[in-house]
């Protein structure tokens, strides 16, 4: 079962509501999971990414975000290179959803704003966590604003909802920054847990390359940047709108110079976020408004590009 790329029935197109974000369960439950095999969910598994856990799997050579206290002092030794140790734990994974509610996602001129669809990316997110089994969480980028922790089944999914109808219901007073909110990810992570990010361009770009690079050695990382199609393909005509203050401004799109300069503001920096992302090994695509809200899903399917 797929979307269509149209709002759904009782849906809105400026902000998405419960009822919508809990019908979205339907365009998952047709899909078998990566953990889904014949005879239904296999419960908790090993984890395929190596990890922190009880039981040593292998020493590799140290990189930055380790942990200190895991050091192989032996093989450090022995090499002359500082070595930590990877252990393969059993254990429920856990879906994070991370909320980038940065002032650019509330904006949209085809089918959805770019905030309503970062809604339903993270409640499918959630349906399919509880598919699989998975424990479910989620947070934002802005302050005061306590996370949603980890739980089970659908009724941890509907927390998750209820956070993402409430956040993306209109622009924060105030916005962290995505760099703190994965820094409050990294505490609620546990190796092999599946992080999702929602998030505007500009946003990405201004999270450290190292700080990627760490959390996709240990997680599977899936970065969604949230796009409108006037952002991407402007028409060649002169363009009114509104300002905040109520003042009309006029945009000349039909000018050689300010097209130039509308893909140095929004095409040039999703094209670098996107490389970024994969040469860290994170599975990144762009999700425009008025793409299906499901178009994201094979992404769980695909390899991470080798660093």
């Amino acid at each position: 079962m797929s979307e269509t790329g149209h709002a759904a029935p009782g849906g809105s197109a400026t902000a998405a509501t419960l009822p919508e974000l809990i019908g979205l369960r339907a365009l998952v439950q047709g899909r078998r999971g990566a953990r889904e095999g014949r005879h239904g969910l296999q419960g908790h598994a090993l984890s395929n990414l190596r990890g922190r856990g009880m039981e040593y799997a292998e020493s590799r050579e140290y990189a930055q975000g380790d942990d200190a206290r895991h050091i192989d002092w032996r093989l450090t030794a022995r090499s002359g290179r500082t070595h930590t140790k990877l252990f393969q734990a059993e254990r429920e994974r856990l879906t994070l959803v991370v909320a980038d509610t940065a002032p650019a996602l509330y904006f949209g001129t085809r089918t959805r704003f770019k905030s309503a669809q970062a809604a339903r990316a993270g409640a499918l997110a959630a349906w399919i966590a509880v598919r699989d089994g998975d424990r479910i969480a989620a947070l934002r980028s802005g302050p005061g604003e306590a996370p949603v922790t980890p739980a089970s089944g659908p009724r941890g999914a509907l927390r998750v909802l209820d956070a993402l109808v409430r956040w993306y219901a209109r622009p924060p007073a105030a916005n962290d920054g995505l760099a703190v909110a994965l820094d409050h990810a990294r505490r609620l992570l546990r190796p092999g847990s599946r992080l999702l990010v929602l998030a505007d361009a500009a946003s990405i770009v201004q999270v450290p390359l190292a700080r990627w690079t760490a959390l996709a050695l240990h997680h599977e990382v899936i970065a969604l940047l949230l796009t409108d199609p006037l952002e991407r393909t402007p028409p060649a005509a002169r363009l009114a709108f509104a300002s905040a203050a109520g003042d009309r401004v006029e945009l000349g799109l039909d000018a050689a110079i300010t097209r130039q300069r509308w893909r140095h503001e929004f095409g040039i920096p999703l094209e670098a976020a996107l490389e970024s992302l994969a040469t860290c090994g994170i599975r990144a695509m762009e999700l425009s408004s008025a793409d299906p809200s499901d178009s994201w899903l094979p992404l769980l399917d695909r390899k991470p590009r080798p660093r």
